[in-house]
Order: structure tokens, then sequence, then C-alpha cells
């Protein structure tokens, strides 16, 4: 069984820290559409783990060109 989601949620200070970039990109990620999905509780934004992980995946590479 897993868990609840919102016991999977990130904080963008959280998440920022664990993946070695600032809340800042983040939230430019965010603004260009090109980080992971998140969702917004009210007004703060947060991310949930499986989301973060699936983004991740995405992003693996093999090569440094295109």
């Amino acid at each position: 069984m897993t868990a609840p989601m919102i016991e999977q949620l990130l904080s963008p200070g959280y998440l920022a820290e664990h993946l070695g970039v600032s809340e800042g990109q983040l939230a430019q990620m965010r603004y260009l559409g090109t980080g992971p999905t998140y969702v917004k509780v009210g007004t703060r934004v947060r991310y949930a783990l499986a989301d973060v992980e699936e983004w991740l995946q995405g992003h693996r590479r093999t090569r440094t060109s295109p």
C-alpha cells in the first residue's frame, strides 16, 4: 500500500537543497514549465515525491550531446 499523497509533499526549500539548486532556480523552472509538476496548497507550492522522481527519470542522460 502506498503512503497518502500528503505524506509525500516536499517544500521548495527541501527539494532545492536535495537537488543542489536554489529555490529561485526552482521558481524559474515553474515559470518556464521545465521543472517537476507541482501543486498549490493555498499560496504554498509543494512537490509530490512521485512527480519529482518521474521528472528526474525523464532527465536521465547517457551523453552530453542533445
